[in-house]
């Protein structure tokens, strides 16, 4: 017989829908006790992106009326699709546009709107814009400016912490930024020590000091990068915990004094000192622990007589169990949604009703915890190159279903652009079940349907991530993926793996022949009515051009994104058999032929059955430079195929040359940029002697710094670019010239931050 927590657990899962329903989505949710004297009914989003577009959801439900401002980049964005107005207010660089407070407030009062909501980074965290906006009348949807204040400077907040007597991480948060004090500091504290900037979030300007060497040219880079995202470029030293978790707690109050918090959340799951994966509740937390966590959260936010919502963030020590306060969050964070998931809330509910004074909708004791859900932040990356953040066009964009335990956070659709000017995050992809392993398999299944082409995304990533059996166990922790990178990253040299990885490739590689087949075959049917069928399918299409024959040759080359290693070509004889079977050969010795049925059931959707085995399969297709770009997903593979558009076809359709399409035409011992980004300093002159690994240049992307180090020794040759010039992806740089050097080269990469 089931017990009473049982039946309570199971109680409070069969209510999940309800309290969705009754407390997310209605605006007579709560009774108020205070009366205001102007409601906000137009609402102005400072910001871009996904968390724009979020807001507004919110805002339309609740009849509120919205205003989109725009930079020239995001002119025909998602977010200014659906805002009721929009305003331009500058060119891309956020500087000129998503920063500049006096047109957004300008903005705001053009159009009428009575509050700014400020989402998450950009003007979020600045007290001169919370002050601007109320000097002007505008009700601003976030805490205090004093709290924003006092909390945005870390070295404030850790001094009004330790005087509250909340734990904190040994360090320097003085004012003093000589760097002789500095480095007198750090040794004080003892290495391995953590750079920080004073202000700002997301890992940016951050740098782990191993010793007294790298001092100097950490501090330098955090200070540059800090002035770059924040404007501020003061810099705090803290003793590095070795062996840690990030463990952030949401709290949230009113007008009226009224704090609470809603559980915590584990963040520890990063890359670059950035989230990738968020869960709520914390996995092995006991509730002791969870309590303390959260008293001092709100013991926190009372210190600074705090309102609206916002993050209390600690790291904790896995060795002791100690945990310390590491900073405060005075905004609405990336991964709310995981916190939304299990209390049943609208947090942005809350904030506009907060900022129209109204109090809490419930106290402490019944905010309810309802199962438990994860956030994977999908990004525009290049993994194998070390999550080097990817720009281009989104050709294919099909993410999964949205439902009332499976959200989709975006501010993309498909065919827009990830600009080299703001954060590359696609999609944040949030589900929810009634415990962690019900939670976790839907968030292996729905990675695995989200379909991405256009440009390199970590989707594969944080599917092996999900799957690994630490992450599955729930023993996380901030260095979770340097721990595990034998598992997560397919090692070149193992030979076992490489081969299946070879194996699965070459397997897809003959689905995807077969479905081209078949809807090439299917395109003649539509266009030929009468013929039933009967026609062959090598009509005068690309990229057949053979006229009236029952086979022909078709090439692929695999593009291995997974493992980072070179391309491999698949060469395939095509038999046509009847409506749509097709006998697939390769050149490859003792290799036997596979027989594919292909059904073509929708557009980009095919039933594909080999060998008594019948799936599902999606394949997209696209032509960029000259270049046939062909996606296929199947299970929980995806696979990038890319064919020559201008084939040289022999009269018996053999294809006589094989090209690499990734072999860059430049002059030997060139040096390519990874990735389209912002010259911001260089460090040599032409003709300069140079080491292997010696900087070279830094460049910037999306508000991270890269620092461009020579592949080996000679002298550099070529360098023209200069800072403040924009270069592309796998645009030359500078090239370094020694006997013997052959071929053109990617650049080494360190990361900063």
């Amino acid at each position: 017989m089931a017990s009473m927590a049982t039946i309570l657990r199971r109680k409070l899962h069969d209510n999940r829908h309800f309290l969705i329903q009754t407390r997310l989505f209605s605006l007579e949710s709560f009774s108020h006790d205070t009366k205001t004297t102007s409601r906000i009914e137009k609402i102005l989003i400072a910001n871009r992106g996904e968390i724009a577009c979020r807001i507004m959801r919110t805002a339309k439900r609740l009849g509120i009326r919205t205003v989109a401002v725009y930079s020239d980049a995001d002119r025909d964005s998602l977010h200014v699709k659906s805002a009721d107005e929009a305003v331009h207010i500058g060119p891309p660089p956020a500087r000129l546009s998503y920063l500049n407070g006096s047109a957004i407030v300008e903005a705001a009062i053009r159009t009428g709107a009575q509050a700014i909501h400020p989402g998450y980074g950009f003007l979020s965290e600045s007290s001169d814009f919370a002050t601007l906006c109320e000097d002007k009348g505008l009700t601003f949807v976030g805490p205090p400016a004093s709290a924003i204040r006092d909390m945005g400077d870390k070295s404030a907040s850790k001094r009004i912490m330790g005087a509250a007597g909340v734990p904190l991480v040994p360090g320097y948060h003085g004012s003093e930024q000589d760097i002789e004090l500095m480095k007198s500091e750090a040794d004080k504290i003892g290495y391995p020590i953590l750079i920080k900037p004073t202000h700002g979030g997301g890992g940016k300007g951050m740098r782990i000091v191993q010793s007294p060497n790298e001092f100097v040219d950490s501090f330098l880079g955090a200070q540059r990068e800090a002035a770059a995202s924040f404007g501020i470029n003061t810099i705090l030293l803290e003793k590095y915990i070795t062996k840690p978790r990030h463990i952030e707690v949401q709290i949230f109050g009113d007008k009226h004094g009224n704090v609470l918090h809603l559980y915590e959340r584990d963040c520890s799951v990063q890359r670059r000192h950035q989230k990738i994966i968020e869960e709520a509740p914390a996995p092995n937390v006991m509730n002791d622990f969870r309590s303390h966590l959260g008293q001092a959260a709100v013991s926190a936010a009372k210190a600074v007589g705090y309102h609206n919502a916002g993050t209390v963030e600690f790291i904790v020590d896995t060795v002791s169990g100690q945990f310390y306060f590491m900073e405060m969050n005075t905004r609405l964070q990336v991964e709310h949604p995981v916190t939304e998931m299990i209390v049943g809330q609208d947090l942005v509910e809350w904030q506009i009703s907060v900022a129209n004074g109204e109090p809490l909708p419930i106290n402490q004791s019944q905010v309810p915890l309802l199962g438990h859900a994860f956030e994977a932040r999908i990004y525009a990356e290049n993994v194998p190159k070390g999550f080097l953040p990817a720009t281009g066009v989104l050709h294919h964009y099909r993410p999964v279903p949205v439902s009332p335990t499976v959200r989709v956070e975006t501010g993309v659709e498909q065919g827009d652009t990830v600009s080299m000017h703001y954060d590359p995050m696609i999609a944040k992809l949030v589900v929810s079940g009634e415990n962690r392993a019900a939670a976790l398999v839907k968030l292996k299944d729905c990675l695995s349907k989200f379909q991405v082409a256009g440009v390199p995304t970590n989707i594969n990533f944080l599917q092996k991530l999900a799957d690994h059996r630490a992450f599955e166990n729930g023993n996380v922790e901030t260095h979770f993926i340097e721990h595990y990178k034998d598992d997560l990253f397919t090692d070149p040299n193992n030979l076992t793996r490489a081969k299946e990885t070879y194996d699965n490739a070459r397997f897809s590689a003959t689905l995807v022949a077969a479905c081209l087949c078949e809807k090439e075959h299917s395109a003649i049917k539509s266009s030929l009515p009468g013929t039933n069928g009967l026609l062959p399918i090598w009509y005068s299409h690309p990229p057949f051009r053979a006229h009236y024959q029952a086979s022909c040759t078709m090439e692929l080359e695999w593009e291995n994104e997974y493992d980072g290693s070179s391309s491999e070509f698949f060469t395939f004889s095509i038999t046509y058999q009847s409506d749509g079977n097709y006998l697939i050969e390769t050149e490859e010795v003792n290799s036997p032929g596979l027989e594919v049925k292909a059904t073509l059931l929708h557009d980009q959707d095919f039933r594909v059955e080999t060998d008594g085995v019948s799936m599902d399969v999606s394949l997209s297709a696209y032509s960029k430079d000259k270049i046939k770009h062909i996606h296929l997903w199947h299970g929980s593979h995806h696979y990038h195929f890319r064919q020559k558009l201008e084939l040289d076809l022999s009269d018996d359709n053999e294809i006589q040359q094989k090209t690499n399409f990734e072999t860059a035409l430049h002059p030997p011992g060139t040096v390519v940029a990874p990735m389209a980004g912002l010259v911001v300093k260089v460090l040599v002159m032409d003709g300069t002697k140079v080491e292997e690994g010696q900087p070279i240049l830094v460049l910037e992307a999306m508000k991270m710094e890269h620092v461009v180090k020579a592949p080996f020794s000679g002298h550099v040759h070529g360098l023209q670019v200069t800072a403040g010039q924009q270069v592309s992806d796998s645009s030359p740089l500078f090239s370094v010239k020694f006997p013997g050097s052959y071929s053109a080269t990617r650049c080494s990469i360190h990361h900063e931050s």
